[in-house]
């Protein structure tokens, strides 16, 4: 996950002194260092929310009649969809 075409920037938060324990004894078990744990679950959540936000669009778009119509439309035109993975 390490682009060494962006830059880095220190960031400050708190945790409660039980989690940075956990932490830390997952840090010894895995012989990682703290940044990597932290960099980690940080891009892990935000790929989690923003599938999150994709998931509710979705819902949302197939909710909408309007939307479901042009969709039906669109797939009656013999044009092949592909998928991106």
């Amino acid at each position: 996950m390490t682009n060494t075409n962006s830059s880095i920037e220190k960031v400050t938060f708190n945790i409660p002194s039980e989690l940075k324990q956990e932490v830390v004894k997952l840090k010894d078990e895995l012989k990682v260092s703290l940044n990597t744990i932290y960099k980690n679950a940080i891009s892990e959540y935000v790929k989690k929310q923003e599938l999150k936000k994709w998931q509710k669009a979705i819902e949302h778009a197939s909710k909408n009649k309007e939307y479901l119509k042009h969709a039906q439309e669109l797939s009656d035109t013999g044009v092949e969809i592909y998928e991106y993975n």
